[in-house]
């Protein structure tokens, strides 16, 4: 039997060193003479001994030093846990603190620490979790400034069978004046060199979390956002990869930041190539006043070390975030298969309409149907209803409760998009409670989408929208709901807080969407959440806390969406990924695919459709009916598997390729995916992973050895190899052609 591995935090009194490690992973420190925490090595496990080497001290000119007499010991030129700027370090700070007199300088030193089993929640705030107390152990070191009194607790958790390190920061105000928290990291790490390449996830609305890569340079790298929401343009992650480092091979550093809101990411390489990685709330617009006696909490970051390259770092993550990120009766259930009344409809719809198109989805095997935007307030058209959750009786007379009911009798689930966020003018609530929206006085409002932001801030705003919802999630037995957000903040001001809490309204709005987040999943906890902001603007790990799937993106094209789930699955698990089936011409390349890839497309995620059933061919209905068969048959496999890249749609624009593995090994599920057809194409082979070398497997009648198909590989030449004759038995192919191969291992 394989022993498991235990998480273990060692302090070496003698040394003044911490240890984090679970056998696979270590991380360390130590307490200089003066108390700072100095940052020793990260990564692979090392064993227990004296690392005091490590650090490592030269006379260098032109820098400052902390002790008079003594020209060795300068921060500049020391690796630390948490360090400031102005004590003879001149990078950038993990914190900074405005004091009553002006100054921004503090000196925190170690106080105290304690270390604890398991993994304490943060307040108010997403984060992993553990089950069991043996799943983790939690070093929290507290650090005091003597002059303020503030002390800063460090909480630093190790999971024990994961690569995995979390890291955040409580702010305790324990003086007697009124600090002011302008920077704020939850992570700062500095290595030792920076030979990495940054990796990030970019892109824009309809393009998301495109793969970005370049070399770490002296000076500062960053990826950032200023919506108040994590964003379409950078999702807040980033990878440092050694120069070597392939999916499979070489060491990689995940870090990933649990927060919904403004964050900054940045890798600050200094003139001696010491790398600082910092991960945290974006300064810019953000300043909390802190009372004595009160405390901040910063959101937690997920740091990942992985010597299996990108891939292990991912299978990391994904089963931290499936498992212990995710919560909820849906967490590892197998989703519905659902379908999405949008694109067919829009707003042009009425209940028979709707019935209609459920009828036919309960005939080919749907389980959830899903009402979006337009049933509720006075709701024709973008500029108006959004505020107003109570039904729009000009397009549904009888009431959701009518339209549920008719739908639950076919044997569906039922679901209902919802904006709770968003208000529009024209809407009752508007007209009640104009100062409910975040502007600032006395200048235009910015719309977007002729819609505003409502203040989540207001605990009255949280609350209203609240008995809003719940009316109708009681009357029609909501067993779904989609939460979209579809627009950035701007105009950023809070009227009823004073000229010095002004920088707090980004904070306090991302909060109140946690709070009634929580109140709703709590209060209905079989209901199944999907998180969306104009798709995948708000993808980010704080949302997978409340909503185990996320509406990926607003591009419904196949093709397009093999680079978007390609780059998502380097962080979120399958299962968090909404994936859907949408009608030709796409409406937003024009591009026509067969059904039958963007089925192959769409199988891997949280799997529906976006179209009128009514418009297909009895063909492309068998077609459906069948596809929705492989994937119940599959799901679970798909959702709770180990999931590997195998071919980059980023390297080769032609290509895409990817499989998924039981938890036992004995299934596996293979796709390729091919761009235009091409004439007189090369043979071609491609190799697996995952799989078990002792295992044999059969593929359509053909048995194979996990070896010869790691090794060998899986032969996947079509007829574009070569000239099509009369002696070549092989299917034609065409543009945008795919395959699935399902192995399975054979019983002797």
């Amino acid at each position: 039997m394989v022993k498991k591995q235990q998480a273990t935090i060692t302090y070496q009194s003698e040394m003044n060193q911490f240890h984090l490690s679970n056998g696979e992973i270590s991380y360390l420190f130590q307490v200089s003479s003066d108390e700072k925490l100095l940052h020793l090595y990260y990564g692979k496990a090392l064993p227990e001994k004296d690392y005091s080497y490590l650090v490592e001290m030269h006379h260098r000119p032109m820098t400052t030093y902390r002790q008079e007499n003594d020209l060795l010991y300068s921060l500049e030129h020391l690796k630390q846990e948490f360090p400031e700027y102005g004590s003879t370090d001149f990078r950038h700070p993990a914190i900074s603190l405005r004091q009553e007199n002006g100054s921004k300088i503090s000196d925190f030193t170690y106080h105290s620490h304690k270390i604890t089993s398991g993994k304490p929640s943060l307040e108010n705030l997403p984060a992993t979790y553990v089950e069991d107390e043996n799943e983790s152990k939690t070093l929290t070191v507290t650090l005091k400034d003597s002059l303020t009194g503030v002390e800063v607790d460090l909480l630093y958790t190790i999971f024990s069978e994961l690569p995995i390190i979390t890291r955040s920061v409580r702010v305790v105000n324990k003086g007697n004046q009124t600090q002011a928290i302008e920077q704020i990291a939850s992570l700062s790490l500095d290595l030792p060199d920076a030979e990495y390449d940054w990796m990030q996830l970019s892109g824009a609305w309809g393009r998301e979390r495109t793969i970005k890569e370049r070399p770490l340079q002296q000076g500062i790298q960053s990826i950032e956002s200023t919506r108040g929401i994590s964003s379409h343009q950078h999702n807040p992650f980033v990878a440092l990869k050694r120069k070597n480092a392939d999916e499979f091979q070489g060491e990689v550093i995940g870090a990933s930041f649990v927060y919904s809101g403004n964050f900054l990411i940045q890798a600050e390489v200094d003139t001696w190539d010491v790398t600082r990685l910092q991960v945290g709330i974006n300064p810019f617009g953000f300043e909390w006043k802190l009372l004595p006696n009160e405390s901040f909490t910063s959101p937690e970051v997920v740091l990942v070390y992985s010597d299996t390259g990108l891939n292990g770092m991912s299978q990391a993550f994904h089963q931290l975030f499936r498992k212990r990120l995710a919560r909820g009766n849906w967490r590892e259930k197998d989703r519905p298969v659902l379908i999405n009344n949008w694109e067919a409809t829009y707003f042009d719809f009425d209940e028979e309409k709707l019935v209609s198109i459920a009828e036919k989805a309960h005939d080919v095997g749907v389980e959830l149907f899903v009402l979006d935007d337009g049933w509720f307030g006075e709701r024709n058209d973008d500029r108006a209803g959004l505020g107003d959750w109570f039904v729009n009786e000009k397009r549904l007379p009888k009431g959701i409760g009518s339209l549920a009911e008719k739908v639950r009798d076919l044997g569906l689930k039922f679901g209902l998009w919802f904006e709770p966020e968003m208000v529009n003018k024209d809407s009752k609530l508007y007209r009640e409670h104009p100062d409910w929206l975040i502007h600032t006085p006395n200048r235009k409002e910015n719309h977007g989408r002729n819609q505003f932001v409502l203040n989540f801030g207001f605990d009255e705003v949280v609350d209203n929208i609240f008995n809003q919802m719940c009316k109708i999630i009681d009357e029609s037995k909501l067993d779904y709901i989609k939460w979209d957000m579809n627009r950035p903040l701007t105009d950023v001001y809070d009227h009823r807080l004073d000229i010095r809490q002004q920088g707090e309204v980004f904070h306090r709005y991302v909060l109140g969407v946690y709070r009634l987040y929580e109140m709703l999943v709590t209060r209905y906890p079989n209901v199944l959440f999907e998180s969306c902001s104009s798709g995948g603007g708000r993808f980010d790990p704080g949302m997978l806390y409340y909503a185990p799937q996320t509406w990926t993106s607003d591009d419904s094209d196949a093709i397009e969406r093999l680079k978007i789930q390609y780059g998502t699955s380097l962080l979120y698990p399958i299962s968090s990924i909404g994936a859907h089936v949408s009608m030709v011409p796409n409406h937003q390349t024009n591009r026509i695919t067969p059904i039958e890839t963007r089925g192959n497309v769409a199988f891997f995620g949280a799997f529906g459709y976006e179209l009128d059933l009514n418009q297909l061919t009895p063909q492309e209905l068998i077609i459906v009916e069948e596809q929705i068969k492989f994937y119940k048959k599959h799901r679970s496999t798909i959702h709770n598997g180990s999931f590997y890249r195998l071919l980059s749609p980023f390297d080769n624009d032609n290509q895409t390729a990817w499989m998924v593995v039981s938890k036992d090994q004995k299934t596996a599920i293979v796709a390729h995916y091919k761009g235009l057809n091409e004439v007189n194409r090369a043979f071609q082979r491609m190799q697996l992973k995952g799989l078990n070398s002792q295992f044999d497997y059969q593929i359509k009648q053909q048995s194979y050895s996990g070896t010869e198909l790691m090794n060998a590989g899986l032969v996947i030449t079509d007829s574009s190899s070569g000239q099509i004759i009369d002696q070549n038995d092989q299917t034609e192919t065409h543009d945008f052609d795919s395959r699935i191969w399902v192995l399975t291992k054979e019983e002797r």
